[in-house]
């Protein structure tokens, strides 16, 4: 697959434009620390990839190698809007993307990506710059609607962290008044990490087997899977740290949501087998993780009116 890097004297990211435009390397040169996290299957091309049933979850998870993905316009499970079958997390994050360089001097670089979604009349557009002697990676993204009618949407920027990175005892600190908002499903198992219901304020909250857990400290390995929302973003931020650490600042009007997706090796089924160990940051539009017939439903998804285009920014920085 054909790769972009960009790189100044702090930062190297390595983008793949023809997978969904996903950031496969995030290094921090002074030391030598890669923020990207890697599932056990690594970095499938999937026009390499024939074989095996054919299932709107199937479609990301087959090819899904950690990463930075972009989503839209649709988030978490398949779903059916408006006659369009939508696939696990969307068109865009499984489509390939043009890659223009749009900078390339002493002072800053840049590229854009663009992409049309095929199921929705949808065009996005992604601008990722370093600027020289910093640290943070600037992105910009513009999402269109090319139709004569409002339609809908959610957007996310699925960001994940996992070893070497990550490890058991990391720390995550949000803005003062977040709430936890527990995923919804039909049974309450006991190997959830938090206990279903709420809204419970951040970050120590209740368990299914009593007493409560701190989830601003990473847990250890074997810990139980979970999936939050978390919400009351007057500021959109987060900071996650070991001996080092990442800063990420969003347009919380934009993404009013924090999705926390825990998987620390507790599932021993597909996909992931109890090989994986990762916790999922990322800044949502809307909830839940059940695509997007729910977010309109529920009143959380976007509404673009006719060929309107919505912009969204974020910066991830590296705290050394």
């Amino acid at each position: 697959m054909r790769a972009v890097v960009l790189e100044n004297d702090k930062l190297r990211v390595t983008v793949l434009p023809e997978k969904g435009g996903d950031v496969v390397e995030f290094l921090h040169k002074p030391t030598d620390t890669d923020f990207v996290w890697l599932t056990p299957q690594g970095l499938r091309n999937p026009r390499d990839h024939f074989l095996g049933a054919a299932d709107d979850v199937a479609q990301f998870i087959d090819h899904y190698e950690g990463g930075w993905q972009e989503i839209f316009p649709s988030g978490g499970a398949p779903s059916v809007y408006r006659g369009a079958r939508l696939a696990q997390h969307g068109e865009v994050a499984g489509l390939p993307w043009d890659c223009q360089v749009v900078a390339d001097t002493e002072q800053e670089v840049a590229i854009r990506l663009s992409v049309r979604t095929r199921r929705l009349p949808y065009r996005v557009e992604r601008t990722l710059r370093l600027v020289y002697g910093t640290a943070a990676l600037e992105v910009e993204s513009r999402a269109t609607n090319e139709a004569g009618i409002p339609l809908h949407a959610m957007w996310g920027q699925h960001l994940v962290y996992g070893r070497p990175f990550l490890r058991p005892g990391a720390t995550i600190r949000l803005p003062d008044g977040i709430q936890v908002i527990p995923h919804e499903i039909a049974i309450n198992p006991p190997e959830r990490r938090v206990q279903q219901g709420g809204p419970w304020q951040w970050p120590k909250v209740p368990t299914p087997k009593g007493g409560e857990t701190d989830l601003s400290v990473v847990p250890e390995q074997g810990s139980p899977s979970d999936v939050l929302y978390l919400t009351g973003f007057t500021e959109g931020w987060y900071e996650i740290s070991t001996d080092i650490g990442m800063r990420v600042e969003w347009d919380a009007r934009v993404l009013p949501y924090l999705w926390m997706w825990q998987e620390v090796g507790a599932s021993q089924d597909y996909p992931w087998w109890g090989q994986v160990y990762t916790i999922g940051l990322e800044p949502f539009s809307s909830m839940p993780t059940n695509g997007l017939a729910e977010a309109v439903e529920n009143g959380t998804a976007l509404i673009l009116q006719p060929h309107e285009t919505k912009t969204m920014t974020l910066r991830a920085e590296v705290l050394a």
